[in-house]
């Protein structure tokens, strides 16, 4: 049996919401993936932070956080810093600086 037009406006349409619900399904796969990366990067990172420099341990956050800034923010922590992501520009992404560990 051959459909009429508003059958097959009516299918497509259907068809569109599908695709739109499966379109919202993979950008939250793919938000709650990227938490997951976030999550075990930054639990590596400082369980090799705390290994090499465990006096840190026993700071309060704000202490944590003034040490960082004040140990980032010296001159030679930035070229160091310049250095490596300039050498390891094209496979490590940009976040930026000065951005205060937001982002």
């Amino acid at each position: 049996m051959a459909k009429t037009k508003a059958e097959k406006i009516t299918s497509i349409e259907e068809e569109i919401r599908q695709l739109e619900n499966r379109r919202r399904q993979l950008v939250q796969e793919q938000k709650a993936q990227e938490r997951k990366d976030r999550t075990k990067r930054l639990c590596r990172r400082m369980g090799l932070f705390e290994s090499l420099v465990p006096d840190t341990i026993p700071l309060t956050e704000e202490q944590f956080k003034t040490f960082l800034e004040k140990t980032v923010a010296a001159d030679h922590a930035r070229r160091i810093l310049d250095e490596l992501t300039a050498q390891y520009a094209p496979t490590a992404p940009r976040t930026g600086r000065g951005n205060g560990g937001t982002g």
